[in-house]
């Protein structure tokens, strides 16, 4: 069981803490205006230098992404004309041509 003192200081202690946060935030309307509007001008400049980050990202990704299929294209295509390639023809023999004879082949 906690005793009154410590009761008491707890109280005290949330009381302070939610007071000082009350007198932390400024009260002056102008300052509030320009702090607006500087947060403002922060963030287009933010937004700009994102979309610039993200454009460049892009335009590496297409790149390299084109160059990879590219080279994979060229090695498919050099297998493919590994692969159909026609073998060397054999040579035809020059001379008698074998004659159907009958039976004994005369």
């Amino acid at each position: 069981m906690r005793t009154i003192a410590q009761r008491l200081l707890f109280v005290l202690l949330l009381v302070a803490m939610i007071g000082s946060v009350g007198l932390a935030q400024s009260t002056d309307p102008t300052q509030s205006n320009q702090g607006a509007g500087q947060d403002v001008n922060n963030a287009g400049h933010s937004t700009k230098q994102a979309t610039k980050k993200t454009a460049r990202k892009v335009k590496r990704g297409t790149k390299k992404g084109t160059h990879k299929a590219s080279k994979k294209t060229r090695e498919g295509a050099s297998k493919m004309e590994d692969k159909t390639q026609t073998p060397p023809s054999r040579p035809q023999r020059v001379g008698i041509a074998f004659q159907a004879c009958g039976p004994r082949g005369l």
